[in-house]
């Protein structure tokens, strides 16, 4: 634990949540934030595509129907919980479930940098299940929400379908693998040395506006109940033991069971955020990406992940 407290990449998340606690100037010029996003996607769509062109489709098919098994599964408990538990409106327990049943590329990318710092092997076609937990919980949620009020308002399922789809961070994600799919390892080797080598670098300095951005989310969580503070941190430890269990069934290395149970407990505040919007315009949008990047983002960052790997290595162990 105290060895991902020191990792490099937590450590500039605190530098930028503490400067944006104590208002400092420190900001990453809008276009930089924008640069640094589409690198960091189109790098994971890159390594998951090039990976994907030396895996056979039975190496990757159990994985991903375990992953899209989870998205669903994530997003109907959330909002059941919700609902009864939260005494949440329909439309704002139908939020939490698209934003906790999907998933965060920077989580992701975080978790397989630490990954990587440990020298643990895992499967490189695990960006491929962060494309497939990214969408269906979204759905599931605003289908959710229609089911139980027939006359609400937000846009159509096509409308909806189209918004995530061509959502920014989806878009460079599938671009970014089927780039990497179309050009294989051989034609990818020129580009390693930005895509691979200079990954966790630059994740760096997206960390750093990632700690600006959940200090700037602290007033909205001191207006929020006891649930919202408590479900930020109660459905990443769910997602998380479950994600990590579902992966070693589906034939995952520990390596790749620790990141699904990681894509499993973090939750969306890009993606998950703009379909809501157009879906379901009366949830409180805000107050889910101020739970999922003012608590579960940092939570997992410095506790979630190291605690995920150990238990799955328990799992293992115990032959589960």
């Amino acid at each position: 634990m105290l060895e991902t407290l020191l990792d490099p990449l937590f450590l500039f998340f605190l530098v930028g949540f503490v400067g944006g606690v104590l208002r400092s100037e420190l900001k990453l010029p809008e276009a930089v934030y924008h640069l640094l996003s589409t690198y960091l996607l189109l790098a994971i769509g890159l390594k998951g595509g090039v990976q994907l062109a030396k895996a056979s489709a039975g190496e990757v098919a159990l994985p991903a129907v375990a992953a899209l098994t989870l998205g669903v599964v994530m997003a109907v408990v959330v909002f059941f919980v919700a609902k009864k538990f939260g005494r949440q409106a329909r439309a704002d327990a139908a939020a939490f479930a698209a934003h906790y049943g999907s998933t965060s590329a920077v989580t992701f990318a975080a978790v397989l940098a630490t990954l990587v710092r440990t020298g643990t092997p895992h499967e490189g076609f695990l960006p491929v299940l962060l494309v497939i937990m990214e969408v269906p919980a979204i759905l599931i949620a605003i289908f959710l929400h229609r089911a139980g009020e027939p006359a609400a308002k937000g846009a159509s399922y096509g409308a909806v379908v189209h918004e995530v789809m061509l959502n920014r961070s989806v878009f460079l994600l599938l671009a970014g693998m089927l780039i990497g799919l179309a050009s294989g390892p051989g034609r990818f080797a020129p580009f390693e040395v930005l895509f691979i080598t200079a990954f966790k670098p630059i994740l760096a300095f997206f960390v750093l506006e990632m700690g600006l951005l959940a200090a700037q989310r602290i007033p909205e969580l001191r207006k929020s109940g006891v649930f919202v503070v408590a479900a930020a941190i109660g459905v990443p430890l769910f997602g998380g033991a479950l994600g990590g269990w579902a992966g070693l069934l589906a034939g995952l290395s520990p390596g790749g069971a620790t990141v699904l149970a990681t894509l499993t407990a973090s939750a969306s505040y890009i993606a998950a955020p703009a379909a809501v919007r157009v879906a379901i315009p009366e949830a409180n949008t805000g107050l889910c990406v101020a739970a999922a990047l003012g608590i579960t983002f940092p939570f997992n960052l410095a506790f979630g992940i190291p605690l995920y790997g150990w238990w799955v290595d328990w799992l293992v162990v115990r032959g589960a």
